[in-house]
């Protein structure tokens, strides 16, 4: 889903890092935090935003639609992305080639 200007509040990064809840030590989480949800995302998940000018922005709406594709609401309902780290991967991967290597393939 695209942000829609005229039906949702819009607000630069910097601005909708206020709206998060505080962190450790009580601290706001910083805008690079919103800044690389949105590039990267988190969990396979991205922060949906739009660029005004040239400031990057998100909505409370996007917010609150990342949050719930983050974790879904339901029991036993597993997170829509799923993170493997490179270290995993390999491991993964050398395995598989062991098997490979036994069977002369």
């Amino acid at each position: 889903m695209a942000i829609d200007l005229k039906t949702e509040t819009v607000l630069s990064l910097r601005d909708a890092a206020d709206f998060l809840p505080r962190r450790r030590r009580g601290k706001r989480p910083h805008f690079s935090t919103l800044y690389r949800w949105a590039l990267k995302g988190f969990r396979g998940v991205r922060l949906e935003t739009i660029r005004i000018g040239g400031t990057l922005c998100t909505s409370k709406e996007a917010l609150q639609r990342f949050a719930d594709r983050l974790v879904p609401i339901g029991a036993g309902a597993e997170p829509m992305g799923s993170f493997v780290s490179s270290a995993s991967r390999r491991r993964t991967q050398l395995d598989a080639e062991r098997e490979l290597d036994k069977a002369g393939i």
